[in-house]
């Protein structure tokens, strides 16, 4: 039975797309599945960097798309978790390098190989989110409850509903349950109600995650950190698991103590 293709996107740079990928993947392989994870950003390679694979590479996908090599030689094993595979963007060549069928192609074969295949798709909605949301089962929303990313990640989520193209889940990173409580940022629940899409996790906002990126070690190696427990619940969501998300459990706990609060958007 081929394993489950999941395009990971966002409407905006910057909101942890690729550290998203990299930490769902890994948590995944950690869970004992079969996962490969494929870094489709053309031109921007960073996941091989994220999971500290960088001096591993020698084929891409584009070696593999032309016909350089087969499939598994572009597939870089993790030695920590040899269930984990990367296939590698290629630095060197523009977007145009990959076409619609192609993606399709190299997903639906990794997937004949691998339980889990998770696509890290380019920012914005140009040539390489079409190439890259055309194969998934499900694709993964990540944003930041910030203006300009919910729009963003709005205009995105209403173009997968307006093409059928998969099921959608939003990802709510850097939640700041301070900011929050202070209304310097708006809560879950609002974001969810502008978005209307289900929830699939809220990862904290955590120091740590800048630091386990430089290292190449993703944050849910590090039991200690709150965004690496936040993924780490997240892959067991996607395995099947029913988890609640605990922040929305915190906040409606809380509202019963101290009663409702007032909207944080007029």
């Amino acid at each position: 039975m081929a394993g489950k293709i999941i395009t990971v996107s966002s409407g905006k740079g910057g909101v942890g797309k690729t550290t998203t990928t990299a930490n769902l993947s890994l948590a995944l392989a950690m869970l004992g599945y079969r996962v490969t994870c494929i870094d489709a950003d053309i031109g921007l390679r960073n996941l091989d960097v994220m999971l500290g694979l960088e001096s591993h590479v020698y084929y891409d996908i584009v070696n593999y798309i032309e016909g350089h090599c087969r499939l598994r030689q572009a597939m870089v094993r993790d030695p920590r978790y040899p269930d984990l595979c990367l296939i590698p963007a290629a630095q060197t060549r523009g977007k145009d390098a990959l076409r619609v069928e192609d993606m399709d192609r190299v997903a639906h074969e990794a997937a004949e190989m691998a339980q889990f295949v998770l696509i890290d798709s380019p920012a914005g909605i140009e040539h390489g989110f079409r190439y890259d949301t055309t194969p998934a089962d499900l694709v993964l929303v990540v944003t930041n409850p910030e203006v300009t990313a919910l729009r963003d990640a709005d205009r995105v989520i209403g173009l997968l509903e307006a093409e059928g193209r998969a099921d959608t889940q939003l990802i709510l990173n850097r939640y700041n349950h301070e900011l929050v409580r202070k209304n310097g940022m708006m809560s879950a629940e609002t974001v969810i109600d502008l978005l209307s899409v289900d929830l699939l996790g809220i990862v904290p906002e955590d120091t740590r995650v800048l630091g386990a990126s430089n290292q190449g070690q993703p944050v849910v190696l590090d039991d200690r950190s709150a965004a690496g427990r936040a993924f780490r619940d997240i892959a067991r969501r996607l395995s099947g698991e029913e988890l609640p998300v605990k922040a929305l459990e915190q906040r409606r706990f809380l509202g019963k103590l101290f009663g409702p609060r007032r909207k944080e958007l007029a």
